[in-house]
């Protein structure tokens, strides 16, 4: 699988840590950009992104990357954690940084594009951003983590949205958000 991960400056850094680790990078193409403000959201929340050696790392100010391009065949784009500016900008069909010129290649491609928004509340202008969007064709997936699987860690509350995030791409999942009696 060929994948793209991308984080903006929303509060949520441990979503895309929990992504990176779970994903096995050595068995599928992995792209990672970070904006300039998810950089920022790194180092307050957890300090430094551990990023597996086999992850190809991307600027966020070229497009000089093959997933910028229709005709560069992907399987997803996950954006978690994306920002409500992030969604916007998606929605209006911006394009002037690589993240939001490869979420507009995968939306107009009809390609998985999954977005996970951590922010809370909403106003008016962001639940129609997501309407937009999930017209488009994305699929948004708001970081709500379940607690059926009684977690005992921040990570095992993480993994309950990183593990849906995995169902959805098809990825092998522990089964941590699933209820088991």
């Amino acid at each position: 699988m060929k994948l793209v991960l991308a984080g903006t400056g929303a509060s949520g850094a441990i979503y895309l840590q929990r992504l990176l680790d779970k994903i096995d990078a050595s068995a599928h193409e992995v792209h990672l950009v970070l904006s300039p403000y998810a950089r920022q959201v790194i180092r307050d929340e957890i300090g430094e992104l551990r990023i597996p050696e086999a992850v190809r790392q991307q600027g966020d100010k070229t497009m000089n990357v093959p997933f910028a391009s229709g005709s560069a065949r992907f399987d997803a784009m996950v954006i978690c954690p994306c920002s409500m500016g992030t969604m916007g900008r998606i929605a209006a069909g911006t394009g002037d940084t690589t993240i939001l010129r490869a979420a507009d290649v995968f939306l107009k491609e009809r390609r998985k594009l999954i977005l996970v928004p951590r922010e809370t509340p909403w106003n008016l202008i962001h639940a129609r951003n997501v309407c937009t969007l999930i017209e488009a064709g994305a699929l948004v997936m708001p970081a709500s983590p379940g607690f059926y699987s009684r977690p005992q860690t921040v990570a095992d509350v993480a993994d309950t949205v990183v593990d849906r995030i995995l169902d959805q791409l098809g990825l092998p999942v522990a089964g941590a958000y699933r209820w088991e009696e």
